[in-house]
């Protein structure tokens, strides 16, 4: 219901932009007559995704909806991202697309930090720029569109809670400097710390996004705590390591395992029993909200103070008794 009224307030926002763009362009005459309706772009107007790890599953979702909200205005999109979790790669590509000046550009930063300067250096060059998925809040970008992280690991502890009846050893794997999993680590050690007393954040290790050395990490730390009862990876190739270090170690039921995201071997995963839960992103919303903000500030609010800072896209526990419905959405 939450995620609905956020929603609900930001079309509620957009239509009354609509109205009041309309009247302008009306009143403008000719003005109007040159630019077209205001709702509508045209094909030379290019709005560019840009990410890392380019060729992984998760972003198809969040390109599609770029993609759908592009058709709905009759604007061209282009994905960019690096091949690697490499932020100096993504510096790189960054620093290639605003070179070409595109109509604006959706990022989801590697780095909470590091992409600031070269976030700024479109801003400052007059291309319109969000955040989406992983935020970088000290940048100029004018609004983030993505989950709310640190609600998100809150609501995995509380999960991971009811798993464990409220006792026993945790750890986490995440990667550390990319501001979405700081926050969900953040927000699990937060709410075990202040919520579960019989609850105990053993280690936060760095899985590099990779499902290998999520595995490795894993089979380490339970190898060193065999007392582990749950782990928690922030990020969707976690699981999947997780899962295969405890099923080498024999604990496959003694240790929970909660994922992030809906990739198949996640969902497949939970369908078998191996992964316990998973929290499912709405990563359509992202692409689809970003295009739509980017539109926005290109060709009608020049004024970014007027959008939204940020859009939360909500997210869904994902286990065994909802898990097929999530087949089909996929």
């Amino acid at each position: 219901m939450k995620k609905l009224l956020v929603v609900y307030a930001v079309m509620l926002c957009l239509f009354f932009l609509y109205v009041y763009d309309y009247s302008r362009s009306d009143k403008a005459g000719s003005a109007a007559g040159e630019s077209g309706s205001p709702l509508v772009g045209n094909l030379s107007e290019k709005f560019v995704m840009v990410t890392f790890q380019s060729g992984i599953e998760y972003w198809k979702s969040g390109l599609k909806g770029f993609e759908d909200a592009a058709q709905l205005f009759n604007v061209s999109v282009e994905y960019r991202g690096a091949a690697h979790y490499d932020v100096h790669e993504q510096m790189t590509v960054l620093e290639q697309v605003i070179a070409k000046k595109p109509a604006g550009i959706a990022v989801s930063a590697i780095d909470s930090e590091a992409l600031n300067p070269v976030i700024d250096k479109a801003y400052e060059q007059g291309i319109p720029i969000v955040l989406f998925d992983s935020d970088a809040p000290l940048s100029k970008a004018s609004t983030y569109i993505g989950t709310n992280n640190m609600e998100a690991g809150s609501a995995a502890a509380r999960q991971m809670a009811e798993f464990l009846d409220e006792k026993g050893e945790t750890a986490v794997i995440t990667q550390p400097r990319q501001y979405n999993q700081e926050e969900r680590t953040e927000g699990f050690k937060q709410t075990i710390e202040q919520h579960y007393p019989k609850m105990k954040v053993y280690a936060v290790l760095d899985g590099k996004g990779d499902e290998l050395t999520s595995k490795k990490e894993a089979a380490a730390i339970l190898k060193k705590n065999p007392d582990i009862q749950g782990i928690f990876t922030t990020e969707a190739n976690g699981a999947s390591g997780v899962a295969q270090a405890v099923k080498a170690a024999g604990l496959e039921k003694k240790v929970h395992i909660i994922g992030f995201d809906k990739d198949k071997k996640t969902l497949d995963g939970i369908k078998d029993g191996t992964i316990s839960a998973t929290l499912g992103q709405d990563t359509w919303q992202m692409g689809y909200w970003s295009l739509h903000m980017l539109f926005y500030s290109n060709r009608h609010l020049k004024d970014t103070r007027s959008l939204p800072s940020s859009i939360d896209t909500g997210i869904t526990i994902i286990t065994k008794e909802n898990v097929e419905a999530y087949y089909a959405n996929d």
